[in-house]
């Protein structure tokens, strides 16, 4: 028997932080990692004699295998019976670590030498609408000791409660909505086309790809400010799709956002953006006539256009939302796109067997020269 779909954790969702906080009585014996600004704004006063750490003392972006170590050493010596985060996908990864008996050395995790044992209870609150972290067994680190990005997958990282409180993304700019928002959309769609992908991650999929798009024709109608109508919707999709590709997986977009990310700092979103639609353009040169052609009817049924265009008019709607560059406005040579290459086929067979149609050495390099 395959197993073809599964949901994890309890998805709740909470008008505000006040009614959550309520709900779960924090105190003594949970661990909270949240930012100053999100603590200060929402929930100051509210989290009783609770562990409270600003992760972003410890990093300003992407998670690291240093900013895990530096938070282990200052909770030394403490005892923990819950993990809470909220944020965005970097300190909801970066709790799933938090939850397991052994943390530190994080790089044994990821490198297999250490048993993944979860027993703290685990609860995640994203306040972006892309990551789907909350209800997904990935971790994502960058582990600068490595020079490389890897993902951790285990049922072990799952959260015991996925908490939607849309009243947090109230104060989210504008550019963070964005390029949070365009990976959910990537999610949906790279586990659309995954080889794993079934009925059950299609239905997800779809409605994801439609609540989001539709949102972004709204803001681009009404201007920016049309963003706060829809972030009900955006945080119910990105969960959408992360339940599509915590079952189906990602594939080559993923893969390959992983080395730009890594060596030029580009935020996990914008990278995946920067890469979308020059790898699908790719499978629709290799294989149109398979589930690509399924995915194209769905997408220019909401674009409103032909087939045929589908990938055009996509780029302009997400031109609206977040301008694309080339790979060599972020500061990557010709001579980066082998090394690039050569990482996505080394480091990331996990990602790569989810792609569309197996993509060769030489198609990976083309795609990087292509977009470069």
């Amino acid at each position: 028997m395959n197993q073809m779909f599964s949901i994890k954790p309890e998805i709740q969702m909470y008008e505000s932080a006040e009614e959550f906080c309520k709900e779960y009585t924090l105190g003594e014996g949970d661990l909270f990692l949240i930012s100053e600004s999100l603590y200060q704004n929402y929930f100051q006063g509210k989290t009783g004699a609770a562990t409270v750490v600003n992760y972003r003392n410890y990093c300003s972006g992407e998670p690291t295998d240093e900013m895990v170590e530096g938070i282990y050493r200052d909770i030394q010596g403490s005892e923990f019976r819950r993990v809470i985060a909220a944020g965005g996908g970097t300190i909801l990864d970066v709790a799933k670590l938090f939850a397991l008996k052994t943390v530190s050395p994080v790089t044994d995790l990821y490198e297999n030498k250490a048993e993944l044992i979860k027993e703290k209870e685990l609860i995640l609150i994203p306040t972006t609408c892309g990551t789907g972290s909350e209800v997904t067994n990935i971790s994502i680190l960058e582990l600068l000791s490595r020079k490389t990005k890897l993902g951790l997958a285990s049922d072990e990282l799952y959260a015991d409660k996925a908490v939607l409180i849309p009243e947090l993304l109230s104060g989210l700019p504008f550019r963070f909505f964005a390029t949070s928002s365009i990976d959910a959309l990537i999610h949906s769609v790279e586990s659309f086309t995954s080889p794993k992908a079934n009925a059950f991650t299609e239905l997800y999929s779809r409605q994801a790809m439609e609540m989001i798009l539709k949102s972004y024709q709204k803001i681009v109608r009404e201007g920016e400010d049309a963003r706060t109508g829809v972030l009900k919707d955006m945080l119910t999709a990105s969960t959408f799709a992360g339940i599509a590709f915590g079952n189906a997986g990602c594939g080559a977009v993923h893969a390959m956002s992983y080395p730009l990310g890594a060596a030029c700092h580009v935020p996990h979103g914008e990278a995946n953006y920067a890469l979308f639609t020059g790898v699908y353009q790719t499978y629709q040169e290799l294989q149109p006539n398979g589930r690509i052609q399924s995915l194209n009817e769905h997408l220019a049924k909401i674009l409103q256009c032909d087939s045929e265009s589908v990938y055009q008019k996509l780029d302009d709607l997400l031109g609206h939302i977040l301008s694309k560059k080339r790979l060599r406005e972020y500061g990557v040579s010709m001579e980066d796109l082998k090394s690039f290459t050569d990482t996505v086929m080394t480091k990331q067979g996990r990602l790569m067997a989810n792609s569309y149609v197996p993509l060769d050495w030489d198609a990976v390099e083309g795609i990087y020269r292509k977009l470069w």
